[in-house]
């Protein structure tokens, strides 16, 4: 088992920052990506950006720029930066970690972080 506890998120004014973190534990082996996804009310889920054991990341087009995932291995902890804020970024951010064990994969998340970014 992995767990995932996320922090940082809140209410700022469009044009502002926030770096929300999320802090693993627990079965930390064979981790092969961690990240975090949103879910805007009425929408999907959505992945906001990912990174991987190898440092490879993922992200969305509508944060290009603007986010950057990096990780702390040391204190199993990933981070999003996220800089020039919108509205339409206000959302929960979920992290998630993805572990491989043989053939299996297994998937885990947070409990969310609400982001409110006001116009």
């Amino acid at each position: 088992q992995v767990q995932l506890v996320e922090s940082g998120g809140g209410l700022v004014q469009a044009g502002g920052s926030l770096i929300p973190s999320c802090a693993a534990s627990g079965s930390m082996f064979s981790i092969n990506a961690m990240g975090w996804y949103r879910q805007a009310q009425g929408k999907q889920r959505e992945l906001v950006e990912a990174i991987t054991s190898g440092s490879s990341t993922n992200y969305a087009d509508s944060v290009k720029g603007r986010f950057t995932i990096t990780r702390d291995n040391a204190k199993n902890t990933v981070y999003l930066q996220m800089n020039s804020l919108k509205p339409e970024d206000t959302a929960v951010y979920y992290c998630n970690a993805k572990r491989t064990q043989g053939s299996i994969s297994f998937e885990y998340w947070g409990q969310g972080t609400r982001v409110n970014v006001s116009s």
